[in-house]
């Protein structure tokens, strides 16, 4: 049965630093945008800091186009797409409007300038080319499938691509909690293609002087961003999907529905803005500290440590007043055999009406079956307790 404590009676070194530290009150000082649809994470402490109508499903524009990306680089880490491969490019992709490299059928173009077309010129006919050569049936619309089933496999439950590229389509939506996810996926899952996203010029065969640069406001303003992508359509409004490193700490933020792309700079600046000066990172325990014992089941231990799987950072404001609960969540008993790093319960972090975060907890040791006396004295301990206790009870 699920087991909750409150990790404060457990430990007393973790029981000052819960019963001192002090975060956000989400009423006393949210940050109020302006956009439809607005998601704000933080990655290094996993804290989410705005989330506002963040699992809508909505047209995400160009911003969807991040998903045709990570794609790409996924069928490129396989082996099965080249940097130097060259690629044709059919009447249908050179069809498309909006925003353009100008590609013709008479084109073969390289794979990395293709990847550069979207990334910074948010090429719609750059990324129907990539479809085409990725597709299981040759076609955008068949890619657009692929991109769907792949983003159900990733927990993007709130997604669903009509195209490669955001153009306008019934049915084609996603929601800012879910840009988020992608963005988190491709900064963690491809280090080696990430740094095409801070490039702010491409100037790919002199063919677009006037679609040269990348339409991110954040970008040369010395404040850390490093991505990703915008987005507009007349539906859709101005959107950016953007992220931000400032010293060890990275922010990721999906915004949607603003009215213009001043706006949506302003929009832009004013949350990194908010989330850096507002927030800074506090240390409360180091990975592989135990914090809580687990009740084993027919083991040669009676317990197992429950330890953190990576440092306990927790963002705390610069000036605030709820104190934070530290929660340890555990099924009981464990089953032996238990796997030191075994996953085993998590500690969750909560402060007032902010979404709460959570650390995996793994058993600090390993712990095998018992022998017969081991399982023998388990057995007489359950009894004991359904007697003492009810039908019900566990160990």
């Amino acid at each position: 049965m699920p087991l909750h404590i409150k990790l404060f009676k457990l430990l007393s070194w973790l029981a000052f630093a819960i019963a001192s530290l002090l975060i956000l009150s989400a009423h006393s000082f949210a940050f109020e945008t302006k956009a439809k649809a607005a998601y704000v994470f933080d990655m290094t402490t996993g804290t989410v800091l705005v989330s506002k109508n963040a699992d809508t499903p909505l047209p995400p524009a160009s911003m969807s186009k991040l998903m045709t990306l990570y794609v790409a680089f996924e069928f490129i880490k396989a082996g099965q797409l080249k940097l130097d491969e060259r690629l044709p490019v059919s009447q249908h992709a050179q069809d498309y409007g909006g925003s353009t490299m100008f590609l013709t059928t008479i084109d073969r173009v390289l794979v990395e300038d293709l990847l550069r077309g979207i990334i910074v010129l948010s090429g719609n006919d750059a990324c129907a080319v990539i479809a085409e050569a990725l597709s299981p049936d040759g076609t955008e619309a068949g890619f657009a499938q692929l991109l769907t089933q792949r983003a159900r496999q990733m927990g993007m439950t709130n997604s669903v691509f009509k195209n490669s590229n955001g153009w306008p389509a019934k049915g084609h939506r996603m929601s800012v909690r879910d840009l988020a996810i992608i963005t988190q996926r491709l900064i963690l899952d491809f280090p080696e293609f990430y740094p095409m996203f801070s490039q702010k010029e491409f100037l790919f065969d002199g063919r677009a002087p006037a679609n040269s640069l990348n339409r991110n406001p954040l970008l040369g303003l010395g404040v850390g961003a490093d991505g990703l992508k915008t987005g507009h359509t007349q539906e859709a409004g101005y959107g950016l999907v953007g992220s931000v490193k400032q010293g060890g700490r990275r922010l990721i933020f999906v915004f949607s529905g603003l009215t213009s792309t001043a706006e949506r700079a302003h929009e832009a600046e004013a949350i990194v803005n908010w989330a850096f000066r507002q927030f800074s990172v506090k240390s409360y325990g180091q990975k592989d500290i135990n914090i809580a014992l687990a009740p084993v089941w027919n083991g040669s231990s009676l317990n197992v440590g429950l330890a953190l799987s990576k440092d306990l950072d927790v963002l705390v404001p610069v000036l605030g007043n709820t104190i934070v609960e530290f929660t340890v969540e555990y099924d009981s008993p464990i089953p032996a055999p238990v796997q030191a790093g075994q996953e085993i319960g998590k500690l969750i972090i909560t402060a007032g009406n902010m979404d709460p975060a959570t650390i995996p907890l793994v058993a600090n040791t390993s712990i095998p079956m018992g022998g017969f006396f081991s399982r023998l004295m388990t057995a007489g301990k359950s009894l004991l307790n359904k007697i003492t206790n009810g039908p019900e009870a566990a160990l």
